[in-house]
């Protein structure tokens, strides 16, 4: 028997059981979009495409569809000419709880009625609709709320296996809660009766009327939330805008592009976010032999930390990653203990962060990045209040609470413009080192605009500036500020105050320094071992696990 499939909460699927219907979401998400964009323009969103995707790969057979977005009704018109479904169908739900809407939704029930019972060749069975209620409850106990754009089961499973207490998917489709209308004989009164509970529910961000979603975080037990947005889908980014600075809780945002190519991507993020619930514990039986080190396995470089149990640093090293992390953390390790005088037997305990920490064999735990520069930067600076990083692949910015906790973060790992990787390229396009392009562009004479985010583009740019002669620290001062503009735009988001920190290979370019420092408006503070932030504060937190 084939499923019914339904991507909407305003979905009618105790009608579609009445017929003997077996329904279920839709929680297809294809690594690729390659069948969809076949039939379908490539700018449609995410949510439209990961459902013509399914069609397309024979996956789905039945569907119904809400047209709760344009997004939603491009896809049944292409589905209508290439689907090649059994049963496809579009209601047509008024984004209102008002008596012409229930109206017209009470004739659109009842036109599905017709057109599905005549499909299954079922009549309508009574018993059948009331016992396929099942009302939503709210979660009760302390819990993590996932709210906001539809979520999938290969995202959410990661929100559950990341964060430190209970999980509840109450995003788009998974928040619904219809409850059994009042029984009549007449079939059209009962519909109508059942459009009133439908367009009833806890609404989603689509209607008109939409306050009773307070319901979903004013919950007892709410811990924190991960707010989960779809890429070009505004909605949910407005009801994310609202709650920034109102929730009394931590809160997360995500945004995914309806693949499974972000899970991974965004796990940094969640593993931060779950860190900040001082979740971090050591093993305190382990021997102790008075020395801890931090590993920081990022994408350019490799960098060791060893402290004593003073918290002195008794060696640091900084070594090219090569081709594998877990080989690059090795040699900086053993180059680290080398110029302490020490054996990894020394070590009481080792910590390990960055983007190769999940596949470092030294450590005995790991660490988000998030949560070891914000460590660390506490450690080099208590006064320090916001932390600007920006590395070989990723720029992030975090905002410290005065114990040095995580009270905030933002990053930009989706696209190298304004990383270091962005900078190497630059300087390999005007054939200058890594230190030439750091002091070039403090002589610049004319202000040059790099207009392009992506990295690809901005190279393309700079050698047409200088096909058109442009002097060489113009152009170097025009990238400096594109790096900057980058990193304030981050700054903001995340609601910077002075005094900030920068740290990360990037800290040790004067003029991105000085560019920052003039979007800003204010001095940063750049410590000696600012590129060691990251491993300094996995160190630290080896020290407290002994």
């Amino acid at each position: 028997m084939n499923t019914t499939y339904h991507v909407c909460k305003y979905t009618p699927t105790e009608l579609l059981a009445a017929f003997g219907g077996r329904c279920a979401l839709l929680d297809e998400a294809p690594e690729t979009f390659d069948l969809s964009d076949q039939v379908a323009h490539p700018n449609l969103c995410g949510f439209g495409k990961s459902v013509i995707q399914a069609v397309m790969a024979g996956h789905v057979k039945e569907l119904v569809l809400v047209n709760c977005c344009d997004t939603i009704r491009s896809a049944y018109d292409i589905l209508k000419e290439f689907g090649n479904l059994d049963f496809l169908y579009l209601l047509d739900i008024l984004h209102s709880q008002e008596s012409c809407a229930v109206e017209h939704a009470r004739d659109q029930l009842l036109a599905l009625a017709e057109a599905y019972g005549k499909y299954k060749g079922t009549q309508f069975d009574r018993a059948a609709f009331f016992a396929a209620f099942d009302p939503m409850a709210l979660p009760a106990g302390e819990h993590i709320a996932v709210l906001g754009a539809k979520m999938g089961s290969h995202l959410f499973s990661l929100v559950e296996e990341t964060m430190p207490l209970p999980a509840v998917n109450l995003t788009c489709a998974n928040n619904r809660s219809v409850d059994p209308p009042e029984d009549t004989e007449d079939f059209p009164s009962l519909m109508e009766a059942y459009a009133r509970r439908l367009l009833g529910q806890l609404p989603c961000m689509r209607m008109t009327d939409n306050t009773a979603r307070r319901a979903l975080y004013n919950t007892p037990g709410l811990e924190g939330v991960v707010y989960h947005t779809l890429q070009f889908c505004d909605y949910y980014g407005f009801e994310y805008a609202g709650l920034r600075d109102r929730l009394p809780v931590p809160l997360l945002k995500i945004e995914s592009d309806g693949t499974t190519q972000s899970r991974e991507q965004l796990r940094t993020r969640l593993d931060a976010f779950a860190e900040g619930f001082g979740t971090l514990k050591g093993d305190t039986t382990m021997e102790k032999h008075g020395y801890f080190a931090g590993i920081d396995s990022g994408s350019a470089t490799t960098d060791v930390v060893i402290l004593d149990q003073d918290k002195h640093i008794v060696s640091k090293v900084i070594l090219p990653t090569g081709a594998g992390a877990s080989n690059g953390a090795q040699r900086a390790l053993d180059q680290a203990l080398q110029q302490a005088g020490l054996t990894q037997a020394d070590l009481t305990s080792t910590v390990t962060t960055g983007y190769g920490r999940g596949v470092i064999q030294a450590g005995d735990k790991s660490v988000t990045e998030i949560t070891c520069h914000a460590k660390g930067a506490h450690f080099l600076n208590p006064a320090v209040r916001t932390v600007i990083d920006i590395g070989g692949q990723d720029s992030k910015v975090i905002r410290l609470e005065p114990d040095g906790s995580v009270a905030n973060f933002v990053m930009n790992d989706k696209c190298a413009a304004g990383t270091g990787r962005f900078l190497e390229m630059m300087a390999r396009t005007l054939e200058l080192s890594l230190e030439e392009i750091s002091t070039v562009g403090l002589a610049w004479k004319e202000e040059i605009t790099i207009s392009s985010m992506c990295t690809v583009f901005a190279d393309s740019e700079v050698v047409s500036l200088v096909a058109q002669n442009k002097a060489l620290p113009d152009i170097v001062h025009g990238l400096n500020q594109s790096v900057a503009n980058r990193a304030a735009a981050l700054y903001r988001r995340v609601g910077g105050q002075a005094p900030c920190m920068m740290t990360g290979g990037v800290s040790r370019n004067r003029g991105v320094v000085a560019a920052i420092e003039a979007k800003l408006g204010a001095p940063l503070f750049i410590h000696p071992d600012a590129q060691l932030c990251g491993a300094l504060g996995a160190a630290l937190f080896a020290w407290e696990l002994a």
